[in-house]
């Protein structure tokens, strides 16, 4: 297992950068602990591939270094950081049989054959390949040729770190939750360092420990799955964690409170002393559907809204209402009525937030923060 740690990485595809948009990774810090079981999250294009290809070394970073433990790799071959990768498509010897295939990455390493034996039965236990160790590759599921994929770099004990570029592409959806509680009930076992690309929030928080979201090149929040979804420090963050995301309004500042498309959401003095230090800035009120209060009743502190429609969909209902000028999503409990004529919302002061320039505002300092 390895400390993985980042220092001014920063990458472009590009001969000679001059511009922020030719960097496929904008510049951070970043740091993998030894035997955390990690997520790299976000959309496609964002940079979590190239990012995971620099830590293996497939990819050489324009500007900073990559550290295993305190020793620079930059230099260092993907064969010789003792890395593992499991790509999209599962890269094994079709013609080998699954215990082979197994087998190899030790016999390479000239490894005593009853040493590979003990480790390739002990692994292949763990992934429920015990029944099928001698039948060719060819034959068998994406599934199952998958596990061998993984299989593959468990059987090693130098393995520094396992990293997943999208490992449950290929794999049938109704499979897929058993892989992953797999994978962490390897993690548990191994206390590998392992870290898992994906662009699907639900593979993210049940796999992972933390969670690195990446948006357009940069790592904009790191932290468990609650601290993303209750504590978004970026307006991004609100928007791709949850299902559905985090309602993000634009508001202006008045005497009166915070304008929200022709709504006023009137402020406490908390509130108002947070917003000052950033009047300037472009301003975002945030919160989430699971948050928002719906209610027939009006109180001192209820919003009009007018209910627009209502997505029952078993467990729970999406109801959406326009607020002003500002379409809002509620998420609702399957047995809360829904009011059927007057309609009012209300914003828990706990659970708002608010944005300046798209980064949450520090509620100690006024100020907006950035990774």
């Amino acid at each position: 297992m390895a400390e993985i740690r980042l220092k001014n990485l920063a990458h472009s595809y590009a001969t000679d950068p001059e511009h922020t948009t030719d960097y496929a990774i904008h510049e951070m810090n970043h740091v993998w602990e030894q035997g955390g079981a990690y997520a790299l999250l976000g959309p496609s294009g964002c940079g979590k591939s190239t990012l995971l290809n620099i830590i293996s070394g497939l990819v050489i970073p324009s500007h900073g270094s990559v550290t295993f433990d305190g020793v620079e790799v930059n230099d260092i071959s993907t064969q010789d950081r003792n890395i593992a990768q499991v790509f999209q498509f599962p890269v094994i010897y079709d013609s080998m049989t699954v215990y082979d295939n197994l087998a190899f990455p030790l016999r390479n390493m000239k490894v005593l054959e009853s040493e590979i034996d003990a480790k390739v039965r002990e692994v292949a236990d763990i992934l429920e390949l015990s029944d099928i160790l001698q039948r060719k590759a060819n034959n068998l599921s994406a599934d199952q040729k998958q596990k061998i994929s993984m299989g593959r770099g468990l059987v090693r004990d130098d393995v520094s770190a396992i990293l997943f570029d999208e490992p449950l592409t290929v794999i049938d959806p109704n499979l897929k939750w058993k892989l992953r509680r797999k994978l962490k009930q390897i993690h548990e076992r191994y206390n590998i360092t392992m870290v898992y690309v994906t662009h699907d929030q639900l593979e993210a928080s049940t796999f992972a420990d933390k969670i690195a979201l990446m948006y357009e090149g940069k790592i904009v929040q790191f932290g468990t799955p609650r601290e993303l979804f209750e504590n978004p420090n970026h307006t991004f963050v609100g928007y791709f964690i949850g299902s559905p995301g985090m309602n993000l309004l634009k508001m202006t500042l008045s005497e009166q409170g915070a304008e929200l498309g022709g709504i006023t959401f009137g402020l406490n003095a908390e509130q108002r002393a947070l917003l000052q230090g950033a009047k300037n800035a472009e301003l975002t009120l945030g919160i989430r559907p699971e948050f928002v209060q719906l209610s027939a009743q009006q109180n001192e502190e209820s919003l009009p809204c007018t209910i627009q429609h209502t997505e029952d969909l078993g467990t729970y209902k999406i109801v959406t209402v326009m607020l002003g000028d500002h379409s809002i999503k509620i998420r609702l409990d399957e047995e809360q009525q829904i009011p059927t004529q007057d309609a009012y919302l209300n914003f828990p002061n706990q659970w708002v937030k608010f944005y300046a320039d798209d980064y949450l505002i520090n509620s100690t300092e006024g100020e907006a923060t950035s990774e």
